[in-house]
């Protein structure tokens, strides 16, 4: 399995597996492949990692520019999608340890919206002040990079349509 950055060859593959991956779950809402190629359209992707297998696109990772309260320079990570038939064989890890890796580099931290279970074993966790209006507290994580705290609302890019922006 490879880790790279996305090409324009492809970005249809990207689709096509951010559709597939999300499609079963509760809380998507089918328009996680629109916010992407918006991200993509309007030079806001900080990341777009793809991991391949055998020439196959089989997950995608992006991460764009975002907010805490004041707090400029975190990284936004997500969507972070596998294929379904490609889950527990280790590319969703893969994906998040290179992507950490590269926003060392550039952000105070790293921010999401996801799973506790899955995302704590990679060090994010919920802080207190850190917040998305409409989203559940323990959702809401962050993984500093230089110790400072997060507090205030979690503000992404405009492109996911949250009616806020960075």
């Amino acid at each position: 399995m490879l880790i790279r950055n996305e090409t324009a060859a492809d970005v249809a593959a990207i689709g096509r597996v951010v559709t597939e991956a999300l499609r079963k779950l509760p809380q998507a809402t089918g328009t996680e492949a629109e916010i992407v190629e918006r991200l993509r359209a309007q030079g806001a992707l900080v990341l777009s990692l793809v991991a391949e297998d055998d020439g196959d696109v089989v997950g995608y990772l992006a991460a764009s520019a975002a907010r805490i309260g004041a707090q400029p320079d975190w990284g936004l990570i997500g969507p972070l999608v596998i294929l379904p038939s490609r889950h527990r064989q280790g590319s969703g890890s893969a994906l998040m340890a290179e992507a950490l890796r590269r926003l060392r580099a550039t952000c105070r931290g790293a921010a999401l919206v996801g799973d506790p279970g899955y995302y704590g074993r990679f060090g994010f966790r919920a802080f207190p002040g850190l917040r998305v209006t409409g989203c559940p507290p323990d959702v809401v994580q962050a993984l500093p990079f230089d110790g400072t705290e997060p507090c205030g609302e979690l503000i992404h890019h405009s492109a996911f349509g949250l009616n806020q922006h960075t």
